[in-house]
């Protein structure tokens, strides 16, 4: 066996008494990823939730409103028809 294939390709705790300032290094290095892994979690999963709360307001808002669109349409029929025709017409003339 030549020097090259002598060393040992996975290197065990007694190994690592050898180089132990590369070593400590290289914990550091783990530990400091670690941490900002876990506060980019964090921040993840608070913004999950104030997203889904903020779904949950423009859903509520969303069947109010629909909710008081029925009304008024059940309610005034013709001038929902006559609405409805004015806005389909300026638009049609806007993209012209």
């Amino acid at each position: 066996m030549n020097a090259e294939t002598a060393s040992n390709p996975f290197p065990t705790s007694a190994d690592q008494g050898q180089s132990s300032s590369s070593a400590n290094g290289l914990n550091g290095d783990v530990n400091r990823v670690r941490k900002v892994a876990q506060t980019l979690h964090e921040a993840v999963d608070t913004l999950e939730q104030k997203i889904g709360v903020s779904s949950d307001k423009v859903m509520s808002l969303q069947q109010e409103y629909g909710d008081m669109a029925r009304e008024q349409v059940r309610a005034n029929p013709l001038a929902a028809l006559g609405v409805a025709f004015a806005a389909g017409f300026v638009i049609a003339k806007i993209l012209r």
